[in-house]
């Protein structure tokens, strides 16, 4: 691969934009290969939680120049192919089965934003700025849209999408966007933190549970909802794992998927 890293280690894969010369901007290279890592990580059983970080002082800072100049020339439709490839990209992160934590540990611009929102949690280094800065150069972050409102909600979205303002780690911590600000020796501390956590829990439960915040809150509170909640939890009560589980807290012993680890 050109653009990104990839390690194991403890169950853990960590998938890193390897691109600091140019603040880790993303070109058509970068997409097919991030798009590419995820799909092969989705169905990889050895892996229980995946990391997105990047090499250098920033984390992204959205579309590659170079890359840009070329769309300025691009037809509609290859415009549309184009932007489908990079919509595929944040729909394999958002939809992967395994838990994906973001680590952000520099300045997050544009399609860099997108990147983190698909991502399941997010922890950033106080010193990081955030912008989304498309409006600017006439365009809008069209393709982002459903996961950074989904992680900064509308109110704040309205005001970042059209203002194009930098604001803090503080503030994209207040709107939600992102879920912990720490310092920058700290990062490495709080990530191996919620790594540990995710780990140690139930991959199936982890995989159902993700899903589960993912179809609920998209749906309103009706009887079919709640249906399907409780055919959720009788599904889940019956599985293998979650009879290991029960019985492993019962009788006091780590469960299965702890074994030897």
């Amino acid at each position: 691969m050109e653009n990104i890293k990839l390690s194991y280690q403890d169950f853990v894969a960590t998938v890193t934009l390897n691109r600091p010369d140019v603040r880790n901007a993303f070109n058509e290279i970068t997409i097919a290969e991030i798009t590419r890592v995820f799909r092969d990580l989705d169905t990889n059983d050895s892996i229980r939680a995946i990391v997105l970080a990047a090499n250098g002082p920033a984390f992204c800072a959205g579309a590659d120049l170079n890359w840009m100049k070329k769309m300025a020339d691009y037809t509609h439709e290859e415009n549309l192919a184009d932007a489908g490839q990079l919509a595929e990209m944040l729909r394999t992160i958002y939809s992967c089965s395994k838990p994906v934590v973001a680590k952000v540990q520099g300045d997050c611009y544009a399609g860099g934003m997108g990147l983190v929102a698909a991502c399941d949690i997010a922890v950033s280094v106080d010193t990081a700025n955030f912008c989304l800065s498309e409006v600017r150069l006439g365009l809008i972050p069209a393709t982002i849209s459903p996961y950074v409102i989904k992680a900064m909600g509308e109110s704040a979205a309205r005001r970042y999408f059209i203002t194009a303002e930098r604001f803090t780690a503080a503030e994209a911590h207040r709107t939600g966007f992102v879920h912990e600000v720490v310092t920058a020796d700290a990062l490495d501390g709080k990530l191996a933190e919620i790594v540990k956590a995710l780990v140690s829990n139930s991959p199936n439960a982890v995989k159902q549970a993700k899903c589960l915040v993912q179809d609920v809150a998209s749906r309103e509170l009706t009887p079919a909802l709640i249906a399907a909640t409780v055919e959720g939890i009788a599904q889940i009560r019956a599985s293998d794992e979650g009879r290991e589980g029960v019985r492993s807290f019962l009788e006091k012993r780590k469960p299965g998927w702890l074994a030897g680890s």
